[in-house]
């Protein structure tokens, strides 16, 4: 920050946050600047707001579950959804492809801290045979997309302060995978400060502030901050394709999906699974009072995350939200500009901070609160909001925890087991167990199929077919 300081410092101290200045005078000159920047990204009536509405009650509201229903949805046809009904979607999705009113979008914002791995999630290697990185097979499955439908597609990749260059320079090293760099933009994610629980910003250290991401529906905001959405309405594309960069198994840009979303006029459509088992970590899709919500796996009562169906013997409450969703261009900027924005919740957190003397404090347990905004709360303002039920063997299997469930090794198992789901539908002998996980250690490069369809279209020309065996790895011509 350049010029006179005093403004920015004023305004702090008329709203009672003078303290974020207090060892001011004691800095040199770069953390003055660091200081007075980040001071500088801070909204405080936002903060002022937050602080009445969300902390000076004390603790953290209980979910309102008042009249919860779970929500209907789109069944799969081998669900008993209706074949015509998802015929017409993906041809409806497949039109605006070609058309050039779609874009991919992905929040990437976080590090490889629980994988045990030191950079971006996004550069973490998580093919089964050549260990390519996530962000590879996004770029891959996007560009196979833009040239299956004759229409290049935008990427845009929200990013974190901590993770932003990082990134940009690793698409850089790889000349951007063959896309087109000027259709794959960069921007970062917002951040918020973190509040004692008498409302005062903490400090970090005696030259910056405790900030920390907005959370995933900050996405919403910096896509408007960013320019994006402008951008968007310049290029005519109209309907962003959201995932979150842990998946590898997402459909970029699925064709039926974009197609559902279009057809019932939505403003905002959400992908669903079934729950594995009730107390899997996935947020509810559920009615209250009459808008589609979803609850977090830690607000549903246990007793009604495993209340069963008693027309199906299933769960009741079995829509999972596993972070997809295609959204409306306008509907986002009303969402970022709007007084019907997104509600901000709040997260009793452990902050490391300094005390009065500037001596760094380590807490034991919370000594303040964090705000985070949530993508899926946008779904009671939509317009005609739809949920569509995947499979999870087609769209998820996250990367998160270093061992264990949704590990590297439990998504390179289902890595290889849609591989030989691909191949056996196209008529290819290979070998599998009872859980359909291959014997031999496959890959499939998303340039040579990047969905079901794609896949069957470019083995129906090989001649002659590759021998299944270890190794193997199915590939086209590098972009």
């Amino acid at each position: 920050m350049t010029g006179d300081p005093t403004g920015l410092i004023d305004s702090f101290r008329r709203a009672g946050q003078g303290q974020v200045f207090a060892f001011y005078d004691q800095l040199l000159p770069d953390a003055r600047a660091r200081l007075l920047s980040e001071a500088a990204e801070i909204d405080l009536g936002e903060v002022d707001r937050l602080v009445r509405t969300l902390v000076a009650g004390g603790e953290a509201r209980a979910v309102d579950l008042e009249g919860l229903a779970p929500a209907p949805y789109e069944h799969l046809p081998s669900r008993g959804g209706d074949p015509r009904s998802w015929s017409e979607a993906k041809a409806a999705g497949e039109a605006a492809l070609r058309a050039g009113r779609v874009a991919a979008f992905t929040v990437a914002g976080g590090q490889g801290t629980r994988l045990g791995y030191d950079g971006p999630k996004g550069t973490f290697p998580v093919t089964p045979v050549r260990h390519r990185p996530l962000f590879q097979v996004f770029a891959w499955k996007i560009l196979a997309a833009g040239r299956r439908y004759g229409r290049p597609l935008h990427w845009f990749i929200m990013t974190s302060h901590g993770n932003h260059s990082e990134t940009e320079a690793f698409f850089g090293e790889n000349g951007h995978f063959g896309l087109d760099r000027a259709r794959v933009h960069f921007f970062r994610q917002g951040r918020m400060p973190a509040v004692d629980f008498s409302g005062k910003i903490l400090l970090q250290t005696r030259d910056s502030l405790a900030l920390s991401p907005d959370g995933h529906g900050g996405s919403l905001r910096a896509l408007d901050r960013s320019g994006a959405l402008d951008l968007l309405a310049g290029e005519g594309i109209d309907t962003l394709s959201y995932f979150q960069v842990d998946n590898p198994l997402v459909r970029c840009v699925d064709p039926a999906f974009i197609g559902w979303h279009l057809v019932r006029g939505s403003e905002m459509s959400s992908k669903s699974v079934s729950k594995a088992y009730p107390e899997e970590k996935l947020g509810h899709f559920c009615i209250r009072k009459g808008n589609v919500v979803v609850i977090e796996y830690s607000d549903l009562p246990l007793g009604l995350q495993r209340e069963k169906d008693p027309s199906t013997g299933g769960l009741r409450y079995e829509a999972g939200s596993i972070a997809i969703h295609a959204i409306d261009r306008e509907f986002v900027r009303r969402m970022a500009r709007g007084a019907d924005g997104l509600p901000f919740h709040r997260a009793d957190k452990k902050i490391a901070t300094v005390d009065a003397a500037g001596g760094e404090v380590r807490p034991e347990k919370a000594n303040g609160v964090k705000f985070e905004l949530f993508v899926f709360d946008a779904l009671p303002f939509a317009r005609n909001p739809v949920v569509v039920e995947t499979s999870r063997a087609d769209d998820f299997s996250p990367v998160k925890n270093a061992e264990g469930v949704d590990s590297p090794a439990t998504c390179r198992a289902d890595q290889l087991r849609q591989f030989a789901r691909w191949l056996r539908s196209a008529g290819a002998s290979v070998p599998t167990d009872a859980s359909g996980l291959p014997a031999a250690s496959l890959e499939v490069s998303p340039l040579f199929g990047y969905d079901e369809d794609s896949f069957a279209e470019s083995w129906s020309r090989l001649d002659p077919k590759p021998a299944i065996a270890e190794g193997l790895c199915l590939e086209a011509p590098t972009p």
